[in-house]
């Protein structure tokens, strides 16, 4: 049986559950909607955290948005847009990654930070 993300994110909401889901090139258009949206209103929430390991330096930034206007509202649940911008030095040089999540989840910063970091591996 296929499903799409959206009827998974219909299902985990049915069963009683929550989500946070990366939203990676795969969906385009979604993926744009949530750079367009980052980029303008502030967030709701934000978190910092700086950390010093393994010969490099890292520094999260967690934004937590809930103004979700322009979104597409499919996405069963859909209450939180989380965006993770990593910033540090690895072997000398510099780097910016950027990631988007989407959630059924309405919590801080501090706890999106946490759970993607340690649940998702990032």
């Amino acid at each position: 049986m296929h499903y799409t993300a959206k009827k998974t994110t219909k299902l985990i909401i049915e069963g009683g559950n929550d989500y946070v889901i990366t939203v990676k090139g795969n969906h385009p258009r979604l993926l744009a909607q949530l750079k367009t949206l980052a980029e303008h209103p502030l967030p709701c929430d934000r978190f910092v955290d700086i950390e010093k390991t393994h010969g490099r330096i890292t520094c999260r930034i967690v934004k937590v948005f809930t103004d979700l206007k322009g979104i597409n509202l499919d996405w069963v649940g859909l209450q939180s847009l989380v965006q993770v911008e990593r910033i540090g030095i690895r072997s000398g040089k510099q780097y910016l990654q950027t990631n988007y999540y989407i959630s059924s989840l309405l919590t801080s910063a501090a706890k999106f930070a946490c759970g993607i970091r340690y649940s998702l591996g990032n």
